[in-house]
């Protein structure tokens, strides 16, 4: 069987081979996700090392720390900080976690990792980041950790904000 030649090819030996013409993809590879029903964000792909959805008691709760973060989770025998991301960026309302899965996006910067846990996770998509706009339309608790923004639909006035990992990663909120 491995030696017939149309079992190597996956075609005949009288036809030609087909020219498949693959398409290059413009920009670079973003995850998107939502914090809250109606706001959606991006992280760049190769700030993300991980993406995990658990149940919410495989989440360890800890005292006596900041309360944006939610907990620990052990992912490979790694422990992973968890915090709620809509809480950091200054979303009144908490993390829902009375549901099946929360979806958590670890991200890493010079050895420390931490979860982000987040509403929904919409999927990867390849944004010009070229068409990164400034814009003064969010809180100023959310400030500086964005980018920038894309416009999704300018009627509606919905955007695809850019979060900046490492000034997440680094900030001083998490000593509160």
């Amino acid at each position: 069987m491995i030696g017939n030649p149309d079992f190597q090819t996956g075609r005949g030996q009288d036809q030609a081979p087909e020219l498949q013409e693959l398409e290059t993809p413009e920009g670079e590879l973003h995850l998107r996700f939502f914090v809250a029903a109606e706001d959606e964000f991006a992280l760049p792909a190769i700030a993300i090392r991980r993406i995990i959805e658990n149940p919410p008691d495989r989440i360890t709760p800890v005292p006596n720390v900041s309360p944006l973060l939610l907990g620990t989770l052990n992912e490979q025998g790694r422990v992973i900080w968890v915090a709620d991301l809509g809480q950091f960026l200054g979303y009144a309302k908490p993390l829902n976690t009375d549901r099946a899965e929360i979806p958590v996006i670890a991200v890493e910067d010079q050895g420390t990792m931490l979860g982000l846990a987040v509403n929904q996770i919409v999927g990867t998509d390849w944004l010009d980041a070229d068409a990164i706009q400034v814009s003064r339309s969010y809180p100023d608790a959310m400030a500086p950790f964005l980018k920038g923004e894309w416009s999704l639909d300018p009627a509606d006035n919905r955007a695809l904000r850019l979060l900046d990992h490492i000034a997440i990663l680094r900030s001083a909120r998490w000593a509160a």
